[in-house]
């Protein structure tokens, strides 16, 4: 059987045969520069031993032409990106033929020499290369099972979004404030407005830029930058040398407990904004589609759901950052918040839907994930525990594992030992050791 199935696998076309396909029916130009020398697979830019890439992000402001020039910027981007997937999927499911980043990039020169797509040329060809290197990664997590085929990018639906390297922008940096300067981007002749709400590294050029814009209309430039982060202090026990370890459990009622009983209030912003985002989507509901009332409804929904973000990441920053200065080692759960989501069918399903809202409004992906890079920037240790742990169920006093409950039992009695425990504060604990347990092992 497994014989057969190799067998009936579809072979790619190599070769000069290859070669004859993508120049004569693809339209992918021979690779005339350096043609003598082989071809090198591209790297990108490692960092060096010692620094971590942290990204700085700042609103700024853009004049007209500025807002112009980045709006056929971003068309641009998403134009190039889904002409790229159309030739890569067609080269494949017709011809059997591989097509990877040098053959786009070669493509894309062709694109530009064509009369009527030569608009192309108004952009820097280094953003749109970076769009095809996106383009190229996308393939990569799907061919290792990381994500789903990429799909085409929409106006309106995809990500505003364009990414420059550093022979795409200019940095100038101001010798009275040092960290700030001036940013000039390729085919602009006027620097950035930018809001520096704080410095970067003094005498470091930015890596790479992404401008953005979000469904509100702000515009937003992320910088990557090299820095050495020095790591924080050791934090011990009181009165020992044993470094001071913190369970931390998430959840619905508390976005995080910590096994000493410490709760941080789950700020349900959904829920606080609900009145206000239903009203505003009966509103839009009325309005006649295409109409300029729809399309200042829609901006008002947008701004509403930026408010949302803004106050959540920064609630998820202040958290994270005070977990790390004060502990040594953090002990998580590991969580699978998609498998935690699946939309529930049959009876039920409405509660489940509410479940999988504040699931989501917490954001405990997120809130993870900031563990995990701030712990390895400032010298923490970061154990997770396997999520079929029952940290839950299992009695903090005397281990005992109890029977399943109910998201709604808040408090529950060991019939082993009779200790009370409240659920959240016992699963930090079981946390708590099983991390150390780990750690020790």
């Amino acid at each position: 059987m497994g014989e057969t199935a190799e067998k009936q696998k579809p072979q790619a076309v190599e070769g000069e045969e290859a070669q004859r396909i993508k120049r004569e029916v693809l339209g992918i130009g021979d690779r005339r520069k350096h043609h003598t020398r082989e071809a090198t697979p591209l790297k990108s830019h490692a960092k060096a031993s010692d620094t971590q890439h942290r990204l700085y992000r700042f609103r700024f402001y853009p004049t007209e032409e500025q807002a112009e020039q980045l709006e056929r910027t971003f068309g641009a981007c998403r134009w190039v990106y889904n002409e790229g997937l159309a030739l890569r999927a067609e080269a494949w499911e017709r011809h059997r033929v591989n097509v990877g980043f040098a053959e786009t990039c070669r493509a894309l020169t062709g694109w530009k020499r064509k009369e009527e797509t030569a608009w192309l040329r108004e952009v820097s060809s280094t953003v749109l290369q970076q769009s095809l290197r996106h383009l190229d990664r996308a393939y990569g997590r799907f061919f290792k099972g990381e994500s789903r085929y990429p799909r085409r990018k929409k106006k309106g639906r995809s990500r505003d979004t364009a990414t420059y390297v550093r022979t795409g922008f200019k940095w100038v940096e101001d010798p009275g404030r040092p960290g700030t300067g001036l940013v000039t981007l390729a085919k602009q002749s006027v620097p950035l407005s930018v809001r520096w709400s704080r410095a970067l590294p003094a005498g470091v050029v930015p890596v790479r830029l992404s401008v953005t814009r979000d469904r509100a209309g702000r515009y937003f430039v992320s910088m990557l930058v090299e820095e050495r982060i020095a790591p924080l202090p050791a934090v011990f026990v009181s009165g020992s040398r044993e470094p001071k370890a913190v369970g931390i459990d998430v959840g619905l009622a508390s976005l995080v407990i910590l096994d000493d009983g410490t709760k941080f209030d789950h700020p349900r912003l959904l829920k606080r904004y609900a009145e206000k985002l239903a009203r505003l989507q009966r509103e839009l509901h009325r309005k006649v589609r295409g109409s300029k009332n729809r399309q200042k409804v829609r901006e008002k929904i947008a701004r509403l759901y930026a408010l949302i973000s803004d106050v959540r990441r920064d609630m998820l920053n202040r958290v994270t950052t005070r977990l790390v200065r004060e502990n040594q080692v953090l002990v998580v759960e590991d969580l699978s918040v998609a498998t935690l989501v699946r939309s529930a069918r049959g009876k039920g399903r409405r509660r489940k839907a509410k479940l999988n809202q504040a699931i989501l409004d917490a954001s405990w992906g997120e809130l993870l994930r900031q563990l995990r890079y701030k712990c390895e920037w400032y010298g923490r240790t970061l154990v997770v525990v396997d999520r079929f742990f029952p940290s839950t169920r299992r009695c903090s006093a005397c281990h005992v594992v109890g029977p399943k409950m109910d998201v709604s039992v808040r408090q529950w009695t060991c019939d082993e030992c009779g200790a009370l425990h409240d659920r959240d504060v016992n699963a930090a604990m079981n946390l708590r050791d099983e991390g150390l347990r780990l750690l020790a092992a």
